[in-house]
């Protein structure tokens, strides 16, 4: 097989990414020609409602997926935190590459952080997960619903009355805009989407030929890391348009695991941290404390 079809989003981020990969595998592997197949998702195309009013079942992987399943693709790039923690049958995440900066960012209009906003500043995001831990930490800030690629993004926030916008840093410094971003937000004012900041390359279980190329992408740490994170999200059956956040490290040997749930008013926001060595039983154990501190009722409350 000389020529295999990488599929991806048609974004210009989603589009980096699955380029990205694209030369990776040709310095590994000169005699192939990998070819990108770009395809535009039901996420892609509705832009005026925010994600969590239209379900997340899939919104920007389930074409890709179909082209898998159809053999019109032999492997499809996203963003992990795309990608809901239930696969459809037959598929398999063959390759976890390697994490860019996990953490969330702010890109102010004038420079000023969020710590030092005026009271009643607009923030533009559509992620309840933002928006609730932005509105535990800062309860007189508004937020504006904010849909689209980056570069849409960005020009509405120069076209608005937004103070600034909340984005992935991961996506931020792939297209080369770090002199864009005002702050990286710490980790006690936001905990990151579940798998941000990684690559996943997805393929039909059955095609070993393809696992095999990809197993010279797949970076064991980030596979331990947001393994951790997706059993976690998993078990608290949370999809991606729900206020949970977590990050997982791997550091010595060990993983370890941050989580947080919160209610999208922002008044009640519980944390919870374990480390070990097994990256199911660690996401496990965050999940079961983040539930005993009151979890199970503020998801179902948003549900």
């Amino acid at each position: 097989m000389k020529n295999i079809r990488i599929g991806t989003r048609d974004s210009q981020l989603a589009m980096w990414q699955a380029e990205w990969v694209q030369s990776q595998l040709t310095k590994l592997y000169p005699d192939l020609n990998f070819e990108l197949v770009s395809m535009k998702t039901k996420g892609d195309k509705i832009l005026d409602v925010p994600l969590s009013k239209i379900g997340d079942k899939g919104l920007f992987t389930k074409e890709l997926e179909q082209g898998l399943l159809n053999d019109e693709l032999d492997m499809a790039v996203h963003s992990l935190k795309d990608m809901p923690t239930l696969l459809p049958p037959g598929l398999i995440i063959s390759a976890f590459c390697e994490r860019e900066e996990p953490r969330d960012v702010f890109l102010s209009k004038n420079g000023v952080r969020i710590e030092d906003l005026p009271s009643g500043a607009i923030i533009g995001t559509s992620s309840l997960r933002r928006k609730s831990q932005l509105k535990h930490y800062r309860p007189d800030l508004s937020f504006m619903d904010l849909r689209g690629n980056l570069q849409t993004r960005w020009r509405k926030l120069q076209e608005s009355d937004m103070a600034g916008i909340v984005l992935a840093a991961a996506g931020v410094k792939r297209l080369g805009w770090e002199e864009r971003i005002t702050q990286i937000l710490p980790e006690d004012i936001m905990l990151s989407a579940v798998g941000q900041g990684s690559i996943a390359v997805e393929i039909d279980e059955k095609r070993s030929d393809i696992a095999e190329l990809l197993s010279r992408l797949n970076h064991t740490p980030t596979e331990q890391a947001v393994h951790a994170e997706r059993t976690l999200m998993r078990k608290l059956e949370g999809g991606c348009q729900v206020p949970i956040g977590a990050l997982g490290q791997v550091a010595d040997g060990q993983i370890v695991l941050r989580g947080m749930v919160a209610s999208l008013d922002g008044l009640r926001l519980i944390k919870a941290e374990a480390k070990g060595t097994d990256p199911e039983t660690v996401g496990i154990e965050v999940a079961d404390r983040l539930i005993d501190l009151g979890a199970a009722s503020i998801l179902a409350e948003i549900r």
